[in-house]
């Protein structure tokens, strides 16, 4: 029998199973990666921004006609088979990025397939939230679902860092070992590991979510080429009423520049590391280590303020922090700390940068887990996986600015740390706008 406990637990395994796309692949492994195979932090940047916004567009688009067809199939699980797929296959495809012998069509085209499996998955687990626990109790489990993830890309990135990924100058790994599997570190396989390593993990752990979670019956639900017809006349209706709902709309659009602000950070924070601070790798990986442990503990902390005092609360106590936070990492550098000036020898500016990005760690986990409780308040219960679609939706329609912007402003200042700074204006925008917003939605 599947209880109600291990229908949680097989939630929450989604997010173990997936985190790893974000914490190796987006940020910490893969992006500084970029750098190696470019030769240069400033045009990695570049790329990686037109890569990544380019993902987001076609996110953005299916994302909401999708979810619409979803629940008009009562059917959200062949969604996640699928999109699971492509996850899989897309960080596969990020073995052959070979120093010196590879294609970056390639390269970028396999990543934004793993990406674009892993939001769509996202979206249509994060639309089950709702009948897998009551209201009073959704910041719990949406908050230990957040933590459960931060520790699984936790201990997926200690073995990268501890068993395959190895120090170039030395070809021996953090704890002084030769990379497993009989890695080569000169062809960089000890790096590209990280693809096919993050593939079968999400494969591995995603079996408790397709054992345990099951779908309740929706009464109505059509066929899915009927659901297809219908899908785009509905989705249009209730574009066409957001502003009939108030709150909703203003969450939408708050959440549409805060959260691309902060997939901004994550993006750019390694590839940022390794060109301004001069990291390796390894140093970027021990950075991540930092950021998911108090990831994890305030995606937890910030499960219980929410069922306390509410997803809004939470929400803007994070924004507030992380705005201050990206403006101090602007001003860090490995010449200078918050206008001081220090020497090349000085461990200061790493010092501030470790703080810094603990504290983005912190922010970040409270905030998605209290983002994804406050989307299931301002929603219609008979149509979850198309607001999850909107939220999606809002999520990447504007997740290009980010990276194009950051992108745009690298290459004409020719100075990452002044690339960075469209992220602060992006908070700020999301956090004017939560002024509009109601807890518990448009409803009585």
């Amino acid at each position: 029998m599947i209880t109600q406990k291990k229908r949680i637990w097989g939630w929450w395994f989604f997010d173990w199973a997936s985190q790893p796309y974000n914490t190796l692949l987006i940020t910490f492994i893969f992006a500084p990666f970029m750098k190696v195979l470019l030769g240069d932090g400033t045009a990695a940047q570049e790329v990686w921004g037109y890569g990544i916004g380019a993902a987001g567009l076609i996110i953005a688009l299916a994302s909401p006609f999708l979810g619409a067809i979803a629940d008009k199939t009562g059917r959200r699980m062949p969604f996640v088979w699928l999109f699971s797929l492509m996850y899989v296959a897309g960080a596969w495809g990020l073995w052959f990025a070979e120093p010196g012998n590879f294609s970056l069509i390639l390269v970028m085209t396999s990543f934004a397939i793993g990406m674009i499996g892993m939001e769509f998955a996202t979206s249509f687990t994060n639309a089950m939230l709702p009948d897998l626990t009551d209201r009073e109790t959704l910041g719990k489990v949406s908050g230990s679902g957040w933590a459960f993830g931060y520790i699984g890309g936790m201990i997926a990135l200690i073995i990268m860092l501890t068993l395959l990924q190895a120090n170039p100058d030395t070809g021996k790994t953090l704890i002084g070992l030769d990379p497993v599997f009989g890695l080569d570190v000169k062809s960089r396989e000890d790096t590209r590991i990280v693809g096919p390593l993050t593939a079968v993990w999400y494969a591995v752990f995603m079996i408790p979510f397709f054992l345990w979670v099951r779908e309740p019956r929706h009464a109505g639900a059509v066929p899915i080429l009927r659901a297809s017809r219908e899908a785009w006349p509905e989705l249009r209706e209730t574009l066409s009423h957001l502003p009939q709902k108030p709150s909703l709309f203003a969450y939408l659009a708050a959440s549409m520049f805060y959260r691309d602000a902060l997939n901004g950070i994550f993006i750019f924070g390694g590839i940022y590391a390794a060109g301004v601070l001069e990291w390796s790798i390894t140093q970027i990986g021990l950075f991540g280590i930092l950021g998911t442990i108090t990831g994890a503990t305030f995606a937890w902390v910030g499960g219980k303020a929410d069922d306390r005092f509410g997803p809004k609360a939470v929400i803007v106590f994070t924004l507030v922090m992380l705005t201050l936070v990206t403006i101090g990492v602007v001003f860090v550098a490995r010449e200078s700390v918050f206008g001081l000036a220090v020497g090349p020898e000085s461990n200061l500016p790493d010092i501030a940068f470790y703080i810094l990005g603990g504290l983005i760690g912190a922010g970040g986990g409270a905030l998605q887990s209290a983002s994804r409780t406050m989307m299931v308040r301002q929603s219609d219960p008979e149509k979850m996986t198309e607001a999850f679609g909107l939220y999606a939706l809002t999520g990447k329609a504007t997740a290009f600015i980010a990276p194009l912007s950051i992108g745009l402003v690298t290459g004409l200042s020719g100075n990452q740390a002044i690339g960075i700074t469209p992220i602060i204006v992006l908070f700020v925008l999301g956090l004017m706008l939560l002024a509009l917003v109601k807890t518990e939605g448009d409803a009585p």
